[in-house]
């Protein structure tokens, strides 16, 4: 399926990117939350209308 070196390569690019991303987003947390304040609104209510779909989908099947 995948050599020895496919699989290292594989993880050591998993971490540097993870690691990568937390420090970039740790960097800008604070600017974060003074530009997007309130966008769990936003995404609650997405859930809430994929959920809404889905359950149109269920009942009328």
């Amino acid at each position: 399926m995948f050599s020895t070196g496919q699989l290292i390569f594989a993880i050591c690019f998993a971490v540097v990117f993870i690691t990568a991303l937390i420090y970039t987003y740790r960097k800008d947390l604070r600017l974060h939350k003074m530009y997007y304040k309130g966008t769990i609104w936003v995404l609650l209510a997405f859930i809430a209308f994929i959920g809404l779909i889905a359950a149109i989908k269920f009942f009328f099947k």
